[in-house]
């Protein structure tokens, strides 16, 4: 059973993990799949998508590294799961992609960073 997938797709006070640095960078992800939603065949709109999220999982994944969080090792693999599946797109981009990385972002911050709320 997963989260509800807000609609407008946007970020809000309910995604929030309470590091500033992450929160503002969930923003941005919400914003580049949002801005993919509405640009279905644009190339640059995907190719930002694609670096928006590496830079996040990059530092996210440092973060965890640096406190030695637990949970590194599964949080990792949804994120090179999820960045393999991106990087293989092309434009225009369908709407059960779109769907997919609306749902997957919204469960992965929900279900899988809250568990890191405190701890980094």
């Amino acid at each position: 059973m997963g989260f509800d997938i807000p609609e407008p797709y946007v970020w809000d006070e309910s995604f929030k993990v309470f590091y500033e640095n992450l929160d503002d960078q969930h923003k941005s992800l919400f914003k580049a799949v949002f801005e993919c939603a509405g640009d279905k065949g644009s190339s640059d709109k995907l190719g930002n998508l694609v670096s928006v999220t590496v830079n996040h999982f990059t530092e996210e994944e440092g973060m965890m590294q640096k406190k030695k969080y637990p949970e590194f090792g599964p949080h990792k693999a949804a994120h090179d799961a999820f960045v393999a599946k991106i990087k293989g797109l092309k434009a225009p981009v369908d709407d059960a992609t779109i769907h997919f990385a609306k749902d997957w972002l919204v469960n992965h911050i929900k279900g899988t960073d809250f568990k890191y709320k405190g701890k980094l």
